[in-house]
């Protein structure tokens, strides 16, 4: 591949960088720091007959290509509040690229960016993904976007038998690795260094992360990995638990009768906005199953095994994942009902769980059950994911808790109950904005403060660091010291210390009961 990124005689960069599938153009950031690289298609366009099928090469194109606007974002209802787009088409399989590098040569670290949104949901091009702060601090950012809910995740007996690995579902995930294929391939030309690439994301782009650690499909296509909130080892009917390829196969086929679909053909027929509205209507959700393929096993049991990616791991999760729900609800707990509703559904693991979460008031406990609802649903599994990949991956392993109470914005309510920073607390998401720097470029209504900026330029830094060289810690930062060695936790917050993990024993508790739940 031919120099791309060139230095011209004013100094400038040139914006024109060729990829293995043509040219594109992109446009530079007003100071020259960084250039921008939008909507560039690294596979095909997943529609007609290859609809749900795994992602296949994107065509060349002649010319150059103008990369200078986001493309549509992936099909998707409007679930989620904070994401909410108008410009979506099943044609979006694209990614978008910030680089600081002045030359191809330059071999600058990669980290690419898998989002959220429970994969039903979410695009590589919103304001709070904005990769300019992580390009300030010399690392090239990619963001993509992957097949979403029923386009993304299907399972149908007619998936499984056209497929030449017998398996179906999984789509959305054979995107992201279609994506990371392509970073390999083409990245260099933009100045990154492709044997240094991190992955990273939250909530389902930290599940994503766990699931491409554990996938064979993934291996060597990665280096590093950073998870926020969320990891596939649930058990039961935890969040996002993965389904057997025959349960979900059962379940595409049902919903493909609603449509009066009697085969995968006549579904395909069908308009992209009729098979998305009716499975808007469809619970639960389409989301990654053991398909077979991308994951033969459950993500769990490979990590047991210890064959995961051995790669360094920074992950943790918010402090309050959950707590906005039950403080703000219509009906708060007591300590009577707390109790009640502990021990029908733990069982005769509900003393120990109780032990952990104690609740002899009714105050006590609201923050109870507060906690043990961020727990079951972000808590228990991410701090599983973290406890396995240090037992057993010989590699560094940093575990973080995000503390910061976020300012909310003037007005802001939860369950349409008056919210303060103090109800939501530390909350499910709220620290994508501080990891890129965006703190008002996404929320510009929120009264941050200085010290809310300072934390942001401390988080991006750390993550930063660790994408160059696996280890956080860098000057002017406090020190992160290794879980894997130590078991300490890095608290960001206002203040940002290292301390001692005094959570474990409720992680304990439920680990308990979820390993009860696998052996049934």
């Amino acid at each position: 591949m031919a120099l791309a990124i060139s230095v011209g005689s004013s100094g400038a960069a040139a914006v024109q960088v060729k990829t293995a599938g043509g040219m594109v153009r992109g446009t530079t950031s007003s100071d020259d720091r960084y250039r921008v690289f939008k909507a560039i298609p690294y596979a095909a366009p997943p529609i007609g007959d290859i609809r749900w099928q795994p992602p296949r090469p994107a065509a060349p194109w002649q010319g150059t290509r103008e990369a200078t606007e986001f493309g549509p974002r992936c099909l998707q209802g409007r679930i989620f509040p904070d994401i909410v787009f108008t410009d979506l088409s099943e044609d979006c399989l694209t990614l978008n690229i910030w680089t600081p590098a002045r030359a191809a040569s330059d071999r600058l670290p990669v980290m690419v960016w898998i989002h959220g949104g429970g994969f039903q949901a979410g695009a590589g091009a919103e304001p709070r993904h904005d990769g300019e702060a992580f390009a300030r601090k010399g690392v090239v950012l990619v963001t993509f976007n992957y097949r979403l809910g029923v386009f993304g995740f299907l399972a149908h007996p007619d998936l499984t038998r056209e497929s030449s690995h017998h398996a179906s579902g999984n789509y959305g995930m054979l995107d992201q690795v279609a994506a990371l294929r392509w970073v390999q391939e083409n990245i260099a030309a933009f100045g990154g260094d492709p044997q240094n690439v991190t992955i990273f994301g939250e909530s389902a782009g930290s599940f994503a992360v766990s699931a491409l650690m554990a996938s064979a499909l993934a291996q060597g296509l990665f280096q590093k990995a950073i998870g926020e909130s969320g990891a596939f080892f649930t058990a039961g009917s935890g969040t996002l638990a993965l389904r057997s390829l025959s349960a979900t196969e059962q379940a595409g086929a049902k919903f493909a009768a609603t449509l009066g679909a009697e085969s995968i053909a006549a579904l395909r027929a069908k308009s992209g906005d009729e098979v998305l509205q009716a499975a808007l209507k469809v619970q639960p959700w389409f989301s990654p199953n053991l398909d077979g393929y991308f994951l033969p096993e459950d993500v769990y049991t490979v990590f047991a095994a210890g064959k995961q990616s051995r790669v360094p791991l920074l992950a943790g999760w918010n402090a309050d994942e959950a707590r906005g729900g039950v403080v703000l609800g219509r009906q708060k707990p007591t300590a009577e009902s707390f109790a009640q509703d502990t021990r029908k559904r733990f069982g005769d693991q509900a003393d120990a769980v109780l032990k952990a979460y104690l609740a002899a008031t009714d105050a006590e406990a609201l923050e109870s059950a507060a906690s043990l609802a961020s727990d079951l649903f972000i808590g228990y599994c991410t701090w599983k994911w973290i406890e396995m990949h240090a037992r057993n991956a010989n590699a560094p392993v940093y575990r973080y808790s995000f503390d910061r109470k976020i300012p909310v914005e003037p007005g802001a309510k939860v369950n349409g109950m008056p919210a303060t920073s103090a109800d939501v607390g530390a909350r499910h998401a709220g620290e994508i904005e501080y990891v890129f720097g965006a703190l008002s470029l996404s929320l510009p209504k929120v009264p941050w403060e200085a010290a809310d900026r300072t934390l942001s330029e401390a988080i991006t830094s750390y993550w930063a660091n660790f994408a160059r060289i696996g280890d956080p810690n860098g000057p002017g930062l406090p020190k992160w010291p290794r879980y894997d060695r130590d078991s300490r936790v890095l608290h960001l917050d206002l203040t940002i210390h290292d301390d001692a993990d005094s959570l474990r024993p409720r992680y304990e508790a439920l680990d308990a009961f979820m390993q009860k739940q696998r052996s049934q």
